[in-house]
């Protein structure tokens, strides 16, 4: 691949909705361009981004894939994002190196969920929005309604410049708006057709496109009120600077499988979309903090973003990297200013879906990889130790589902610890850890899918296998009210015998521990065996007597006891307190505590009523509402954390994946006596077997 400047590089991301043909174009893109001489299909498990085995498998993509495409002496890198919700790390990822995005809608399905979050996505980074419907090929796909769909939901930013001509429910040919040319496709070439008569519409749609040049600029504003018409150049400069202001969204047309209408849009990413060069530069902070402008060429000092690793067990991390600013050569050594380390690159690569082509360098405004930097990071910044600056990383989603993991072979521990730390590196949305209190280790992710994918990655690349299981509550036990009781310990057998005797008062307190305190009078006890009393307690605690939860909010009091000259010593006063621990605390009124979390859930207005009617089945209190920043409502609850497990299931259905949701810890409350009673008895079962 020959070497591009930033001003003939364009980076797009393509997202949307699963299933409407992102893979499918970027292959189309791939196979018009020479670099194939098959096109690959989905279906088949045989496309260059879709190679993992998981992707062949469920026929979708699970992460982030990159396809550089030569075109008319352009390179467009082609970034295909996942459209399945589970894996919207890859889209963080892909929308992190793009300077504009592609958001493909099926003709068939119309504009869904994935299609709107990707257009809010690439509005909240900034990055200019280009529409293509899909499957135009399936004659049950009407391009008229989806173009009205997309203008009722995104409003008149959506402007048509590449639409179908349709005769008997198929497409006869399409017309390009900005050249003004019809063409119709024979075995995926394009044949220029003279225009079709469509009437009203065509001169309709025609004036859409004058008017959205207009509003770019004043003096085309002019012209147009004037009723001269724009020459090509001016429409293409205008529709150029308004894609650049996120002011215009254009859409154009085609069949990504059967090969229509891909050229004209990668003509139009060529014409419109915002090259590297404009796009490149960012605001990033010096080693003081500072906020600094990066100029995007190529005689700057160097500065580039990691966006993606991929982990293989066997050859180690690749790292991709977009340059923003310097050229990036083999063997320079540049440093990575979240570990304050340097590190000395090796060979630099342009990646194919799962192929790397060795490279002399990579430019500002370009993307490339490199190999085997173990102490750097997605999101990691790496730049000239000369001229430090540190670029904004990779905004990832937080892990919303959460399950317990267990090896499936004993011994695998270590295995599993290694192969999810590495998963890890390569997913930032995969969390993992150990709860000390039930003593899971716990995995989490976005979603049963995800995770799912998680476990087969295991298998595949590390060889362990592993189960999931709804993870344990951390639940705690307390007491109500106050009793004095005895523990006496008394053993002879022979010689010295162990004598201990206490008298302990255990009563509430507001604490998240137990509470030791001492009224001895007298020398009752003596001093010296204070500490081993309240060792002997606090060990006792940790299980408590009604399921063996934590004991915690208890107070207790050494008050009395007595001492054998001989035989007392500290192992005998701690089994004494044991026994006055578990004569009192029974006595106690002891009760079981549930862990309550605040959840913020963000969900559209039409949705409130319905989530409501959830929180308050999962024996939740709804506090209030309030609108979100991003359109959506935010519903503020306290929720039992044992009610929570199903949560990011059942609200993705409920909202068709719009919404989202935040839970974290707040406080124990005692437990309803159904729930307590349920809880104490699956105990009591647990210790029988």
């Amino acid at each position: 691949m020959k070497q591009y400047t930033a001003k003939n590089i364009r980076n797009v991301a393509l997202a949307g909705h699963a299933g409407s043909g992102k893979t499918s174009l970027a292959e189309a893109a791939y196979y018009l361009s020479g670099a194939s001489d098959r096109l690959g299909r989905v279906a088949d498990g045989n496309t260059v981004c879709d190679f993992d085995p998981e992707e062949i498998r469920r026929k979708a993509s699970v992460s982030l894939a990159l396809l550089p495409v030569e075109w008319k002496d352009t390179k467009m890198n082609l970034l295909d994002t996942p459209g399945l919700f589970d894996f919207a790390g890859g889209k963080s990822e892909g929308f992190r190196a793009a300077g504009s995005t592609v958001i493909v809608v099926s003709g068939k399905s119309g504009v869904t969920v994935g299609a709107e979050k990707a257009f809010d996505a690439a509005t909240k980074k900034g990055i200019a929005k280009l529409f293509f419907v899909n499957k135009l090929d399936n004659e049950n796909a009407d391009f008229y309604k989806v173009f009205e769909e997309l203008k009722t939901r995104f409003g008149p930013m959506v402007c048509p410049l590449v639409v179908p001509y349709v005769e008997d429910r198929r497409v006869q040919c399409y017309v390009n708006l900005l050249e003004y040319k019809a063409y119709a496709y024979e075995n995926g070439k394009a044949v220029e057709r003279p225009l079709p008569d469509m009437g009203h519409r065509l001169d309709g749609l025609r004036t859409a496109i004058n008017e959205a040049v207009a509003e770019t600029d004043e003096e085309l504003m002019e012209k147009y009120f004037s009723g001269e018409d724009f020459t090509p150049e001016e429409r293409i400069k205008g529709l150029a600077t308004g894609i650049r202001r996120g002011e215009i969204a254009p859409v154009f047309c085609g069949s990504a499988q059967e090969l229509e209408g891909v050229d004209q849009l990668l003509n139009g990413l060529i014409w419109l979309a915002p090259w590297a060069e404009t796009v490149a530069g960012e605001t990033g902070t010096d080693a003081a903090g500072n906020p600094v402008e990066i100029e995007p060429n190529e005689t700057a000092p160097v500065s580039a973003v990691v966006f993606k690793t991929v982990v293989d067990p066997f050859v180690g991390k690749l790292l991709y990297f977009k340059v923003v600013s310097g050229k990036v050569l083999p063997d320079m050594t540049l440093l990575n200013t979240r570990t304050g380390a340097t590190e000395k690159l090796g060979k630099l690569f342009a990646v194919r879906g799962k192929k790397q082509e060795e490279v002399p360098s990579v430019g500002a405004g370009d993307i490339g990889a490199v190999a085997k930097l173990n102490a750097t990071n997605t999101g990691d910044t790496l730049c000239d130790p000369a001229h430090p600056v540190t670029l904004p990383g990779v905004s990832f989603e937080e892990p919303c589902l959460s399950m317990a993991v267990f090896a499936k072979k004993k011994g695998d521990e270590e295995k599993i610890n290694f192969g999810l730390n590495r998963l890890m590196e390569e997913d930032p949305t995969i969390t993992y850890e150990t709860n000390a209190e039930t003593r899971e280790s716990i995995l989490s992710g976005l979603g049963e899918q995800h995770l799912d994918v998680v476990v087969s990655k295991l298998k595949s690349k590390f060889g362990v296998e592993v189960t999931l299981a709804v993870p344990k509550v951390p639940y705690r036990e307390t007491i109500r009210k106050k009793v004095k009781v005895q523990g006496r310990h008394k053993k002879q057998s022979g010689g010295h015998g162990q004598f201990g005797d206490v008298w302990v008062e255990f009563e509430p307190c507001d604490s998240d521990d137990l509470v030791f305190e001492e009224t001895v009078f007298g020398g009752s006890v003596p001093r010296n065996y204070f500490p081993a009393v309240e060792k002997g307690l606090r060990e006792s605690a940790k299980k408590g007597v009604l399921a063996g939860f934590p004991m915690v909010g208890v107070k207790a009091t050494l008050v009395d006891g007595s001492y054998h000259p001989v035989d007392s010593s500290e192992m005998a006063f701690k089994p004494a307190a044991n026994l006055a621990y578990k004569a009192g605390i029974p006595q106690a009124s002891p009760v079981l505590l549930e862990p309550i979390g605040m959840l913020s859930v963000y969900v559209p207005g039409d949705s409130t009523g319905d989530i409501m009617g959830d929180i308050n089945k999962r024996r939740g209190r709804v506090l209030g509402m309030n609108p979100a920043d991003d359109g959506l409502t935010c519903v503020e609850a306290e929720v039992p954390m044992a009610e929570m497990g199903d949560y990011s299931t059942m609200l993705r259905a409920q909202t068709q994946g719009r919404g989202y949701f935040r839970f974290r810890f707040e406080r124990y409350e005692e437990a309803p006596m159904n729930v307590a009673q349920k809880v104490i008895e699956q105990y009591k079962e647990a210790e029988e077997e």
